[in-house]
């Protein structure tokens, strides 16, 4: 499992992305900000909910210099099946990364290998600078939803932080607030 400021391995994985399936290496989009949402598999409950949400702000996301890509072990098949079916999933426009064999998820340390959910992935985000280093993760049990804004908020502190070296975001940063600058006061708006 990477840690922050590990530069991550190149994968090579199916998606479902367009209404096409084609193949999507990670090192492909080195130079842009990456977002991975990792969630336990298609035709749930939470997960259209997130991946909606996601979905509703992936503009926002690709303003700031973001691509988001969400993985499953599915195939890509049920990807497709899955957007065909489902209001909320048909409202997705970026990649849809298929992990059949739990590569990328035991990678990224999501991997559920044992139990009533053995073979899923753990709710992951990682957020991925363009260099192709870890900025940002977050892995939690599968019956807790994740929240896009925030997400999106910590993409944009990461971003932040990596334009204006020596200044770091305090708690509830958002654009325009306030930062700070270690051994010193806050500093204005910038």
């Amino acid at each position: 499992m990477p840690h922050i400021n590990d530069t991550i391995q190149d994968f090579t994985l199916e998606a479902f992305h367009n209404e096409h399936t084609r193949k999507v290496k990670l090192s492909d989009y080195r130079g842009k900000w990456l977002v991975l949402l990792f969630y336990p598999a298609d035709f749930t409950f939470v997960c259209p909910t997130e991946l909606e949400e996601a979905a509703e702000h992936y503009a926002e996301f690709k303003k700031a210099g973001a691509e988001i890509m969400s993985v499953s072990t599915d195939t890509v098949f049920v990807h497709k099946a899955w957007h065909d079916h489902s209001p909320a999933i048909s409202k997705i426009t970026y990649p849809m990364l298929a992990d059949p064999t739990g590569k990328l998820c035991r990678y990224f340390g999501t991997y559920i290998e044992e139990g009533g959910d053995a073979g899923l992935s753990l709710r992951g985000t990682f957020i991925i600078d363009p260099d192709g280093k870890l900025k940002a993760m977050d892995i939690h049990d599968n019956s807790i939803g994740r929240n896009a804004k925030e997400i999106l908020r910590k993409l944009l502190a990461a971003k932040f932080v990596r334009e204006h070296k020596g200044l770091v975001c305090p708690a509830s940063w958002e654009p325009g607030k306030k930062t700070l600058k270690p051994g010193l006061k806050l500093v204005g708006k910038i």
